[in-house]
């Protein structure tokens, strides 16, 4: 419209505006000056759409479905998607005192930008992890609502080294999406149940099967032999247990007195190495000197010279302990 007051009233505003295209921009010197394709375009690969910095953050999200108790539990304000607490409540104070002014110098101005870039730096992270919380539905987690919607939907039972391995990699929730994440786990999860279904065809083609109806017939077999196994395993342990309380006494099962001894004897001698005919002579030997004393004839001790006083000593404890002797004559 300017050019066109300044050509004259001969001349239209469209009509300048189709001359200055087809002369200028579509002529001679709109080829020579403009090329078909701009080579030297750069893409910014640095801050794609969902990025930690992307300008696409800061794009206000609908607001939460949740009620008006739930609302004054959160500081939550629904018309602004905003908290009375936000993250980096204090970020405001970098350009709350900003004034621009006719004689600031060129440090003063560049100090300014820098703060208004660092406040809409933290603007941006503001609303990432309002993002990332609506993505991962913590606030509904918070509430306790999500409990409610995993019995409407019921997924696949997570694993224990699953949960071990999603606590491990829960940094990783603020750089990957929710669905990208539970994507990552499903996949995972696939991978682990071919990699089963592989060794089990593996194991078939090993043992001469090469069709899948004649799995079936291989697995009750192989069934029936593992079962069999399993009682045979059970039987021989039972039979271990017997076996080693024997076992124990093999030492001197086989020595002269051993059938006259009882089982605590049994121990004792195992444990003395002491043969059962050596421990009866001096069993009977204490005994007998010791009903002498209680009847007030004198004895004197005729202890074998095998005997040395640790085991003397815990022959008398064991035959106290036993009610053969009294503790006063031991």
């Amino acid at each position: 419209e300017d050019m066109a007051a300044h050509v004259g009233a001969s001349r239209t505003p469209q009509e300048v505006m189709e001359h200055y295209v087809s002369m200028y921009i579509h002529g001679n010197l709109g080829k020579a000056c403009i090329p078909d394709t701009i080579p030297n375009r750069v893409t910014d690969h640095t801050c794609p759409s969902g990025g930690p910095l992307s300008p696409s953050l800061t794009t206000p999200l609908p607001p939460l479905d949740i009620s008006v108790a739930e609302q004054q539990q959160l500081g939550y304000m629904p018309l602004r998607d905003d908290y009375e607490i936000e993250y980096d409540q204090d970020a405001e104070t970098l350009i709350s005192g900003l004034s621009v002014n006719y004689d600031d110098d060129d440090v003063e101005i560049e100090l300014k930008r820098a703060h208004v870039d660092m406040y809409v730096r933290k603007l941006k992270e503001r609303q990432r992890r309002k993002n990332i919380a609506r993505d991962y539905n913590l606030v509904p987690a918070f509430l306790g609502k999500d409990k409610k919607d995993k019995e409407k939907t019921p997924k696949r039972k997570i694993t224990k080294e699953e949960k071990e391995l999603r606590l491990k990699l829960r940094p990783l929730y603020q750089f990957m999406s929710c669905k990208e994440f539970e994507d990552f786990f499903e996949n995972m999860h696939k991978e682990r149940v071919l990699r089963a279904k592989i060794r089990e065809l593996q194991r078939y083609r090993r043992n001469g099967i090469t069709k899948m109806e004649e799995s079936a017939e291989y697995e009750a077999a192989r069934h029936k032999r593992e079962k069999r196994k399993e009682n045979k395993n059970i039987a021989s342990s039972k039979r271990g247990k017997e076996d080693g309380k024997e076992g124990e006494f093999a030492a001197i099962e086989n020595l002269p007195g051993f059938e006259l001894l009882s089982d605590r004897e049994k121990v004792l001698c195992s444990s003395l190495n002491l043969s059962p005919a050596r421990y009866v002579t001096v069993k009977t030997i204490i005994i007998k000197d010791h009903l002498q004393k209680r009847q007030g004839i004198p004895s004197k001790s005729r202890l074998p010279s095998y005997l040395d006083k640790v085991l003397k000593k815990r022959i008398l404890n064991f035959l106290t302990e036993s009610g053969w002797i009294s503790r006063d004559a031991s």
